[in-house]
């Protein structure tokens, strides 16, 4: 029977290594490889190389793919001091990676060269406990979840819509959650606005959600914006620098005005809208896709669009529309999957079916098109309820 020994130089032999110094040198390249360090996590704590990935020895088959799934990618694979890597190494020629190659030397020896380190910031143990899941998946782990605590996002909107996508929000660690709302806790809320409750009636919405996101996970920082979002105070909101905006609002004057501001500073919007048993959700990013202006250049007459208050909702629609618009902010955030900008996706609670609609940007578009005629803001009450213009 073979010797560990033994074993490692059969390996070797069947495997490309490359030094610290080549290694070094292809970083600077324009098709740069990619670092994988397969070390356990108190190793990758202690440093690592700039840009790599990190999934433990253990781990690589299950999670590789999900990581890496361009096969053709070139990987510079390292541990400590080569050896566990090197396994690693002809495990991933064995799964089918084409340019995968082991670090010989390992961490070690590019830490002893004097090379460039990352020292990564690391969760406390009642965070490792607390987002346990999330370190599971590939997609998101222990950098995506540090992603997720640095993250502002702002909700407009603490009701239907805003009730579940904040709950999601908090509960998956997202930092700073700011929320724009001047209503009060008002009992006909409570059928769908799950963040309140019925001991809280007559309280100022902002500062209800404020209490159970802050009950639910003490990680995330609520910032209260007890007012009605306008063109006066919309710049002074996004100035505190946001990520993402929730589009939770509940008419047309505010969507426009939440529109306009995005393209202006910059921020997509998760835009979310319900009406009886039916509900959209899309996300609009600026210089990516479409605005909502793209989609609806004009508001439709009131009598054709009353809100819910006048024509009502099924209670479990909004939890549905505000739990996808969670989580396309998440993915925003992590930069993971495939968002919704440019497609406008329909949901029919009757009849249990979703529905797409590819959605293309206007290069007429007065906001974000090629030569923008709106340049600044309007009086979008007035806007939204003039009469429709036909062509």
């Amino acid at each position: 029977m073979a010797t560990y020994r033994e074993l490692l130089a059969r390996v070797k032999e069947e495997i490309e290594e490359i030094s610290t110094v080549e290694a070094r040198e292809r970083i600077s390249t324009q098709d740069a490889p990619l670092f994988v360090d397969v070390r356990e996590p108190d190793e990758w704590e202690e440093g690592h190389i700039p840009g790599a990935i990190h999934v433990t020895r253990g781990r690589l088959e299950s999670r590789i793919e999900g990581l890496v799934p361009d096969k053709s990618r070139e990987l510079v694979v390292y541990c400590s001091v080569g050896a566990r890597s090197a396994f690693a190494t002809k495990a991933l020629g064995e799964m089918g990676y084409t340019d995968a190659v082991n670090l010989a030397g390992g961490f070690s020896d590019w830490k002893r060269s004097g090379y460039e380190i990352t020292i990564p910031r690391t969760l406390t143990p009642e965070q490792r406990a607390r987002y346990s899941r999330h370190l599971l998946i590939p997609e998101v782990g222990e950098d995506g979840q540090q992603r997720l605590l640095d993250a502002r996002v702002l909700l407009v909107g603490a009701g239907g819509l805003g009730s579940p996508a904040s709950l999601y929000l908090a509960a998956a660690g997202v930092g700073t959650l700011g929320i724009v709302d001047a209503d009060v806790v008002d009992e006909s809320n409570l059928q769908r606005q799950i963040v309140h409750s019925t001991e809280r009636l007559g309280e100022p919405k902002v500062l209800s959600a404020k209490r159970t996101l802050e009950a639910l996970n003490p990680d995330v920082r609520i910032e209260a914006f007890q007012e009605r979002l306008t063109s006066e105070n919309v710049d002074r909101i996004l100035a505190e620098g946001w990520d993402v905006i929730v589009d939770g609002a509940d008419n047309f004057p505010t969507r426009y005005l939440v529109n306009d501001a995005s393209v202006w500073h910059g921020i997509p919007v998760v835009h979310g809208s319900i009406f009886r048993f039916e509900g959209q959700v899309t996300v609009f990013a600026p210089g990516v896709g479409p605005c909502y202006r793209c989609l609806f250049p004009q508001p439709p007459p009131p009598e054709l669009a009353p809100s819910c208050a006048e024509g009502g909702v099924l209670g479990v629609l909004p939890g549905i529309i505000g739990s996808i618009q969670a989580n396309e902010t998440l993915k925003l955030i992590l930069d993971r999957g495939e968002s919704l900008a440019g497609r406008l996706l329909l949901f029919d609670a009757l009849g249990t079916t979703l529905d797409e609609v590819n959605v293309r940007r206007d290069p007429d578009c007065p906001v974000c098109g090629d030569s923008p005629t709106i340049t600044e803001y309007v009086d979008y009450v007035e806007f939204c309820n003039a009469p429709l213009q036909l062509g």
